[in-house]
């Protein structure tokens, strides 16, 4: 009885070995990976670009959807809502009406406060079921949870979203143009890449509004993109205000000054501003979640300090004691700054 145990202990180790891990993936093998419709068991996406993150999300969306067509969506799941039960029942569950599910998890770290739910869903991914990719998104931050490691290293795959080269950068923006059937002529991405300074974030705003011209031709002409593009490419006030909750000072500058050179008032920027704060102190917030990752980044203390030093700000400008560009640009670097919990 004892040797028949033991053999069918030997028997069900190969089951956990399913999904050997193979390591970091760079982006240009996913994208021929993505191409064949050969997609990993399990991805883990991490790095500094959420823009990146996005883009790659709908990239793969895109791959999964044309190599099954007639697929059910993607299944989204915050691990901050879910279960590892319910994840794994999604990743491992198969049924006649759905025997493949491609199935992202953002803000995978929140599962880090429990070493225990880290462990499972890491021990889960060693045992797909059918064909179905288990995608896992960790947020940016400025550094590495170790918490989180079982969970990369138990993944298929892993890929980084780190800030691209230009050349990289064309890449992503040539990809994008491709999935709405554009065709953008020699000099087009080179053109949309120097406008927005190689900001990836403001880069893919400006493909989608020119993938929206083009769609009806299907080609896109540098001439035509030098008159589309706006006065001041990446001018949107939700951009500035992701790199300030984020505390990328430079970017934040830059970002700035295009929306002053695009005309936005230095009121409504200030307001912004102000709004940002308050939000992540409890009050009402009109970008909800940059006001969440400035909280998270700030803490209480630095956040008051920053709110008193937008109300000083705003005093100075209107009481004429100071000019109101100088007053945003020193908000601006205030915020950015690392503040003390």
């Amino acid at each position: 009885m004892a040797s028949g145990k033991r053999a069918g202990a030997r028997a069900a180790q190969p089951v956990k070995l399913r999904a050997r891990p193979s390591g970091p993936v760079t982006s240009a093998a996913l994208f021929e990976r993505l191409d064949r419709a050969e997609f990993p068991a399990s991805l883990y996406l991490d790095g500094a670009s959420e823009a990146l993150k996005a883009a790659l999300l709908a990239d793969l969306r895109h791959a999964w959807g044309r190599s099954a067509p007639g697929a059910q969506p993607a299944r989204v799941f915050r691990a901050a809502e879910s279960s590892v039960e319910e994840i794994l029942a999604a990743y491992q569950g198969i049924s006649l009406f759905s025997p493949r599910d491609l199935i992202i998890v953002l803000q995978i770290e929140d599962l880090g406060r429990s070493e225990k739910r880290v462990n499972a869903l890491a021990e889960g991914l060693a045992r797909p079921a059918g064909e179905s990719c288990l995608v896992l998104v960790e947020s940016e931050s400025d550094h590495v949870r170790k918490s989180l490691e079982p969970m990369r290293v138990a993944c298929a795959a892993r890929w980084s979203a780190d800030p691209p080269r230009r050349t990289e950068l064309a890449t992503w923006c040539t990809r994008r143009l491709a999935r709405a059937g554009v065709t953008a002529e020699s000099g087009v991405v080179d053109a949309v890449i120097e406008a927005c300074e190689g900001d990836p974030l403001a880069c893919f705003n400006e493909i989608d509004r020119l993938m929206a011209y083009g769609a009806p031709t299907g080609r896109l002409a540098p001439a035509e993109v030098t008159a589309l593009l706006r006065p001041v490419a990446g001018a949107d006030l939700a951009d500035y205000l992701g790199a300030v909750a984020h505390g990328q000072s430079g970017l934040a500058a830059r970002r700035l000054g295009r929306l002053l050179a695009a005309g936005m008032g230095e009121g409504t920027v200030l307001f912004a501003l102000s709004n940002l704060v308050g939000g992540s102190l409890g009050g009402w917030a009109r970008h909800r979640d940059l006001s969440m990752t400035l909280g998270r980044r700030l803490g209480p203390p630095a956040l008051a300090r920053a709110m008193d030093a937008l109300y000083r700000a705003e005093a100075a400008w209107k009481g004429g004691r100071a000019d109101a560009i100088a007053v945003l640009e020193q908000a601006t670097r205030v915020l950015c700054a690392s503040g003390g919990r």
